[in-house]
């Protein structure tokens, strides 16, 4: 099974401007009741990001930063790793595994097309199993 048989879409992700206030990240995090938001690219031959909770957590929490002073280009990590569409699931679960990674963007022609998260990857076990 491909990775693309897996992610989740570029339609259903939730895409925030690298200069958007954290908080305003924060709040789409709610809204989408989503755990990280990509962070698009600031030009063409630019790198996409991700804002985790963990980001959040680490520049607010822990490091005292002021959330209406830092933009989501502060805090997010970047270039986030990824893989692309066409390749095995297995491949890409054994790398989420042994690197501690809970998603994955995919990216081809350095174009986002979605992102493939450890529930994705579980969804589909699941389903093997149901239908066994």
């Amino acid at each position: 099974m491909l990775v693309e048989e897996v992610m989740t879409p570029r339609e259903r992700l939730v895409v925030v401007s690298p200069m958007a206030p954290v908080r305003e990240a924060l709040e789409l995090m709610r809204e989408h009741k989503v755990k990280a938001v990509i962070v698009d690219k600031n030009g063409p031959h630019g790198a996409y990001g991700l804002v985790t909770f963990k980001n959040v957590l680490q520049s607010i929490v822990a490091e005292d930063g002021d959330i209406d002073l830092l933009n989501v280009y502060d805090i997010m990590s970047s270039p986030s790793i990824s893989v692309s569409r066409k390749l095995e699931m297995k491949y890409a679960a054994r790398m989420m595994v042994q690197n501690s990674i809970k998603r994955l963007l995919v990216i081809d022609d350095n174009e986002l097309h979605g992102i493939l998260t450890m529930t994705d990857i579980i969804g589909v076990v699941l389903e093997g199993m149901e239908r066994s």
